[in-house]
């Protein structure tokens, strides 16, 4: 995986499939092009989904998803609708994608997918839905690459478990990311603190993000995310928000993302340094600004300083008003007019 803070994931999953029945071009193709954009955008990772609709879902299963946006009636007719990928496109598009400079993962809903895939991924990926999952989850963290799990829809206990299922299987690099499963999520239920209870909760783990808030101009999910400790970001990406399917809706588009990366930028640019020192810009300032003994009367060489004869007045180039107990009491050395900022070779 890429070092980068935060690392951003690009949730490309299915939906190429739309983008390809659009443009009349290969599912394939449409793919390579999501893959291209991906890189353009800056983002660290293309991510896709692999699984086949008979190992993912019962027939008679239900949408859980918004149907205003998604019209399909049950989990297994849309994931017949894209499910068409197997072992050799997988192969075609992680090359392709690392041809890019980016990193490639895809998850895994099924042990077919999860075997095939464990020399292509740069880390895996385990969808929130199979954190309970623990056989599945085991199997993954046997073999020995990074695991990010998305924790939506779960108590605190069942990720303690799946977490001490990874450790258990050998697993050593793993993060989690907070996620609400409902699609959009209404930005009043993406409950960010969650990201403060798993980074205190799990402290030697990493901790990100899975987002579902339906974009907007501002990202600003995204950059509260960060700023309570993101280091993983994902987000679905879209090549066109309008397009009827399974993730568009929710999903961002590249001029969304750039965005995000900008407010990220803003705030690594923002935050700064934790170190309290002078800053170069403020160097002026500093000097111009505080405050020097003063004079309040004229005084001929030898008189004795009174406290009454000084007063603390801008700017800061002679002596500090720090030192006004051991500058009381000492004789001036020459005659000094009233408002004379004072320096040590006046005494």
């Amino acid at each position: 995986m890429r070092n980068t803070r935060p690392y951003l994931v690009a949730e490309i999953g299915v939906n190429f499939y739309d983008t390809a029945r659009v443009l009349g071009i290969d599912p394939l193709e449409a793919a390579k092009l999501y893959i291209d954009k991906v890189a353009e955008t800056g983002i660290d990772c293309a991510k896709f989904q692999s699984y086949k609709a008979g190992t993912i879902v019962s027939r008679n299963s239900p949408a859980y998803w918004d149907t205003t946006k998604e019209p399909t009636k049950t989990q297994y007719e849309l994931f017949l609708k894209h499910d068409s990928f197997g072992e050799a496109e997988y192969r075609e598009l992680c090359e392709y994608t690392h041809s890019k400079g980016i990193d490639f993962t895809s998850t895994p809903f099924d042990y077919a997918s999860a075997d095939y895939l464990e020399d292509m991924v740069d880390f895996y990926k385990i969808s929130s839905s199979d954190l309970s999952n623990l056989p599945f989850i085991r199997h993954i963290g046997a073999k020995g690459k990074p695991v990010v799990l998305s924790v939506g829809a779960a108590y605190l206990s069942e990720v303690d478990e799946a977490v001490r299922a990874l450790r258990e299987s050998g697993c050593t690099d793993i993060a989690l990311l907070h996620c609400v499963l409902s699609y959009p999520t209404e930005p009043k239920n993406a409950n960010l603190r969650i990201i403060e209870t798993l980074k205190k909760d799990f402290p030697d783990v990493k901790v990100g993000f899975s987002d579902h808030v339906a974009p907007d101009d501002t990202m600003m999910t995204l950059a509260v995310a960060y700023m309570l400790g993101a280091d993983i970001i994902e987000k679905h990406f879209t090549l066109d928000k309008t397009l009827h399917g399974n993730d568009h809706y929710h999903a961002g588009e590249p001029e969304d993302f750039i965005k995000a990366i900008s407010n990220f930028q803003w705030i690594d640019t923002v935050l700064g340094n934790p170190e309290k020192t002078i800053l170069e810009c403020e160097k002026v300032s500093r000097r111009e600004a505080r405050r020097s003994l003063v004079l309040t009367r004229d005084m001929k060489a030898g008189e004795v300083i009174q406290k009454e004869d000084l007063m603390p007045k801008r700017p800061g180039t002679g002596i500090s008003p720090v030192y006004i107990d051991i500058v009381v009491g000492r004789k001036v050395l020459c005659d000094l007019e009233e408002d004379t900022i004072l320096t040590w070779d006046m005494m």
